[in-house]
C-alpha cells in the first residue's frame, strides 16, 4: 500500500515502516521557542533536573511576541531566555531579527523531508517546504530539549487538490480563509494536510507559506506541499544541511480528497469573531476600519510587502485610520528597503515597525484597538479580544484587501484599485 508524505516522513524517521495511527518516538530535526512559551519549557527542564542534550544546531530561541516590552514581567523572561540561550550555546535570534515561523524557513533551519518543532500552533508554516511542522507544548519542548524526540501519533492525511489559476485580486490569503471555512475550525483536526495542483504549481513560496501557516486553523497537525522547481529554487543556497524531500505515492490513502478550483475565487474575508467565518469581500463593502495591519507570520513576507507597495504608491492612508507595516524579518525588511517599498509606504501614511508579532498577538506595545472599533489585518486570528480588547471587531484579509480598505477607510474591494 502506498504511503502519504507525512508517512513516508516517520517512516525514514524510525527506520521502519509506519501507517496513519501508529505510534512512534522520532528523533526531531529541528526546534524553535519563543517568548511566549518558550519559558515555561526552560522552566520545566530547570526543575526536572535535566539539561540540553539536544545537538544545539538543532535548536533556535526567538524573541518576537512581546516586543516592545510593556512591563518588567516580559521583560524578565527575555533576560532569562538570553541567559539560557547563552549558558547553553543555543542560537538566540534577539528583538529585531524576526518572527519565529518565517526565521525557520527564511534562515534554512526547516528542509524538505525533516521534521521541525516550535512551541508554536503556526509550525505548520515549514510545510510549504515539504517540513512537517507540529506545534508543541512547553512540557514537550523540555522532553525534546533534554532528549532530541519526541513522541508522535502519525497523523491521517486529506489532500487538496488546487485546480484553475487565482484571478487577478486573489490572492493565497483569500484560498485559505476559504479552505478553513469549508473545513470548519475543526475540519482537519489531526490530519497532515497534502496540498498540490496547478494553482500551487503558479503560486510564490511566499503565497505557499501563508496557506500552510494557516492550516492550523482548520485543526491540521501538520500540512506538506511536495518539492517542484519553484521551492527548489528558493531553498537553493539557504539549505544547511542535506536534505531528501518525501513525496507521496500515486495510491496513498487519504481520509478525504478535496477539489478547490481557485479560479472561480473572489477575495474573502474572516468575519468577527471565527476564523473560519469567511464571506466574500463584497459582502461586507462599506465597512468602517479603524486600524489595518499588514505582517504577521501569516503575510509578513516579501511578496505581501510588495502587494501593499503597489496597492498604496501615489496614495494616502484615509484620515481616521491606523496602518500598520510590519516586515517579518530583518532580512525582508532590509530588502523592502532596498527595493524603496518602504518609502511608498511611508509616503502613504503607514507606520512601519520592526519585525515582531505585535499586530497579531495581544496588540502588544502598538496595536491594540480601542472600544467599538474595527480592525482589518492580514493577522491569522480574529478571535474576540486577540489584540487585546473583546470590545473590538477583526476581520482578516489579504494584503491587497487590507491596503486597499486602508486607502479607502472602509472596507474595499482590491480589484477596484488594481
Amino acid at each position: 500500500m502506498g504511503q502519504t508524505i507525512i508517512e513516508k516522513v516517520f517512516s525514514r524517521k524510525v527506520g521502519r515502516t509506519v501507517a496513519a495511527g501508529d505510534l512512534v518516538v522520532a528523533p526531531v530535526d529541528f526546534l524553535m521557542g519563543h517568548d511566549a512559551n518558550a519559558p515555561g519549557g526552560i522552566v520545566v527542564l530547570q526543575r526536572a533536573g535535566l539539561s540540553v542534550g539536544i545537538d544545539r544546531k538543532k535548536i533556535a530561541l526567538v524573541i518576537d511576541h512581546h516586543v516592545p516590552c510593556t512591563n518588567s514581567t516580559h521583560a524578565t523572561q527575555h533576560a532569562a531566555i538570553r541567559n539560557f540561550a547563552q549558558e547553553n550555546d543555543i542560537p538566540l535570534y534577539d528583538i529585531g531579527s524576526g518572527i519565529g515561523h518565517i526565521l525557520m524557513v527564511e534562515q534554512g533551519h526547516a528542509l524538505p523531508g525533516q521534521i521541525a518543532i516550535a512551541v508554536d500552533s503556526h509550525a505548520t508554516t515549514c510545510g510549504a517546504v515539504n517540513a512537517a511542522g507540529v506545534g508543541v507544548g512547553s512540557t514537550e519542548m523540555a522532553a525534546l530539549m533534554a532528549t532530541g524526540k519526541l513522541w508522535f501519533k502519525v497523523p491521517k492525511s486529506m489532500r487538496v487538490n488546487f485546480t484553475g489559476r487565482l484571478q487577478p485580486g486573489v490572492f493565497s490569503k483569500d484560498v485559505i480563509l476559504q479552505l478553513v471555512a469549508m473545513l470548519g475550525e475543526a475540519g482537519a483536526n489531526y490530519h497532515s494536510v497534502e496540498y498540490a495542483g496547478e494553482a500551487l504549481a503558479h503560486m510564490s513560496m511566499d503565497a505557499r507559506f501563508t496557506i500552510c501557516n494557516m492550516s492550523t486553523d482548520m485543526g491540521a497537525k501538520t500540512a506538506l506541499m511536495e518539492v517542484d522547481d519553484v521551492a527548489r529554487a528558493w531553498l537553493a543556497g539557504r539549505s544547511k544541511a542535506p536534505w531528501e524531500a518525501a513525496y507521496a505515492d500515486v495510491d496513498a490513502t487519504y481520509s478525504r480528497q478535496i477539489n478547490f478550483d481557485a479560479s472561480a475565487l473572489v477575495p474573502q474575508l474572516a468575519a468577527p469573531h471565527r476564523v473560519d467565518n469567511a464571506i466574500p469581500v463584497t459582502q461586507a463593502l462599506g465597512t468602517p476600519i479603524n486600524q489595518a495591519s499588514i505582517g504577521t507570520c501569516t503575510n509578513g513576507y516579501m511578496e505581501d510587502i510588495r502587494i501593499a507597495a503597489s496597492m498604496l504608491k501615489g496614495k494616502r492612508v484615509a484620515k481616521g485610520v491606523r496602518l500598520y507595516v510590519v516586515p517579518g524579518t530583518r532580512e525582508i525588511y532590509r530588502q523592502a528597503m532596498r527595493e524603496g517599498l518602504l518609502e511608498i509606504l511611508f509616503e502613504a501614511g503607514a507606520m512601519i515597525l520592526q519585525a515582531n508579532c505585535t499586530p497579531c498577538s495581544r496588540g502588544v506595545g502598538h496595536a491594540i484597538p480601542g472600544d467599538g472599533e474595527v480592525v482589518l489585518t492580514t493577522a491569522n486570528r480574529n478571535f474576540r479580544g486577540r489584540l487585546g480588547n473583546k470590545n473590538a471587531s477583526i476581520y482578516l484579509g489579504s494584503p491587497a484587501t487590507v491596503a486597499a480598505s486602508a486607502v479607502a477607510g472602509v472596507i474595499t474591494d482590491p480589484r477596484e484599485q488594481l
